[in-house]
């Protein structure tokens, strides 16, 4: 018979965002970006956040992330309290729990393509950090490039260090800000893959944000970011 603790295990959400606002200026003067939110994910899924530009996506993924905080609302992780914790806590949580994908790569320019990679195992005070990098460089095709510097790399080559860096330290949960936005159409389907390839294959919750309609639709739930509100799009 399963126990009262185990089935509460099971079902507590990878993230649960509750009641987010999040305002810049005040009074009159103020801008509302997003107004009183939910959103809640479980464990495995891959959920997609569409939206024109300038409608609070990239906003909202940082708050989802512990990287801004809102105006009011709560975030929590795994059933932990997140958007609560101070700055040092919601950073430990990131290095421990999570992985990001940025459209501009954010790789270090004075690193190699190892180096890059290596960064948050480092962090973490892995021992075996340049072994697992390497292992994670050769997942992602990039065994022969380890010691290019992302001058010498392609964008979409730059964007496979970045899906290395990410998911070397196995996040339960990955966030990915517009990651096909610097890519062409062909390069952009491969890093598609990719994703998709490791958030099957490591049971990591995916969570991006997106203008790209068909990417949204491969993920298994798709929200739509219109003044401030998440609401399900109706997809012809």
């Amino acid at each position: 018979m399963m126990t009262q603790e185990a089935t509460n295990s099971m079902t507590v959400p990878a993230l649960a965002a509750h009641h987010i606002s999040k305002s810049f200026g005040e009074g009159e003067q103020a801008i509302h970006i997003l107004q009183d939110l939910d959103l809640i994910v479980q464990s495995g899924e891959s959920v997609a956040i569409i939206g024109s530009s300038g409608s609070g996506k990239s906003t909202l993924l940082g708050i989802l992330a512990g990287l801004d905080l809102p105006s009011r609302g709560s975030v929590t992780i795994e059933g932990q309290t997140f958007s609560g914790l101070d700055e040092d806590a919601r950073a430990a949580m990131r290095g421990r729990r999570m992985g990001f994908i940025f459209q501009s790569f954010q790789l270090l320019p004075n690193l190699t393509a190892l180096e890059n990679v290596m960064i948050p195992l480092q962090l973490a005070n892995r021992a075996d950090a340049k072994s697992v990098a390497l292992t994670a460089l050769d997942k992602v095709g990039l065994s022969a490039r380890v010691k290019h510097y992302p001058k010498q790399l392609s964008g979409g080559e730059q964007q496979r260090v970045a899906i290395a860096r990410a998911f070397a330290l196995e996040p339960a949960i990955l966030f990915a800000d517009e990651p096909t936005g610097n890519l062409d159409q062909a390069t952009g389907r491969q890093i598609v893959d990719l994703l998709f390839k490791f958030n099957a294959q490591s049971s990591t919750t995916l969570i991006l944000v997106t203008h790209d309609h068909q990417l949204a639709q491969q993920c298994a739930k798709t929200y739509q970011l219109q003044q401030g509100v998440l609401t399900s799009p109706d997809f012809a």
